[in-house]
């Protein structure tokens, strides 16, 4: 009898233990999910979210850079045009003088009436062409040291190059009386708009009032100034 009830009671303690640990692993069970594999995604979702933004940026970058890149190719191209403007067709370069492919002397001439005498000459190695028939002259920065043309002489347009010359004639003192101003250098151009004037000194410090210009010139005797 005590034998039946000894192996009884060690079922029941059996049982038990089964029940505790069943209901111990039951409990354990939930818990470690939640630190481990609950953990784990929220991780990979954050890194995830991370590497988007981190990627969409850097294709972004990578778009941007052959934006970057077909703009540095445009830049090139008109880098290119550019070398080729310059290096290339020159049809019609130079053919117009400008003030600053001349030299410019001024000599003062008794006869046939006393005036000054503009002598241009291209510079070495330059051709063109002086295709505005009269010279820009004045005298000083002021509206009345303007030298009015007068259409005496006149060939249009006159090569230079090498030794070949044109001229002009200045009257500078067109009025009677002791009226104004007394000048050392005259200013000439080849058009009103050059930018880059010459200042040429005079033989001497004429008295210069409402002075007058001729057109340019290969003859000397066709530039002698008249009022007219």
């Amino acid at each position: 009898m005590r034998s039946r009830l000894a192996a009884r009671s060690t079922r029941l303690v059996l049982a038990a233990a089964a029940v505790t640990a069943l209901a111990a692993t039951t409990a354990c069970g939930p818990e470690d999910p939640t630190e481990n594999g609950a953990a784990a995604p929220t991780a990979a979702s954050s890194s995830t979210a991370g590497g988007g933004k981190s990627e969409a940026p850097a294709g972004e970058s990578a778009s941007g850079g052959g934006s970057t890149s077909a703009s540095g190719s445009k830049s090139g191209g008109g880098n290119s045009d550019q070398g080729e403007s310059g290096t290339g067709d020159k049809s019609g370069y130079g053919q117009s003088c400008g003030t600053n492919d001349l030299d410019f002397t001024v000599t003062w001439e008794a006869q046939p009436i006393s005036h000054y005498l503009i002598t241009a000459k291209a510079k070495s190695g330059i051709t063109c062409y002086l295709d505005v028939n009269t010279p820009s002259v004045s005298f000083g920065s002021g509206a009345d040291g303007v030298a009015s043309p007068v259409g005496q002489g006149g060939e249009d347009p006159i090569k230079l190059s090498g030794s070949s010359v044109a001229y002009a004639g200045i009257n500078v003192k067109t009025t009677e009386g002791e009226g104004g101003k007394q000048f050392e250098h005259v200013i000439i151009a080849t058009t009103e708009e050059d930018p880059d004037p010459a200042q040429v000194e005079l033989p001497d410090a004429p008295t210069v009032d409402k002075p007058i210009v001729t057109n340019w010139s290969t003859k000397r005797d066709e530039v002698v100034p008249r009022v007219i």
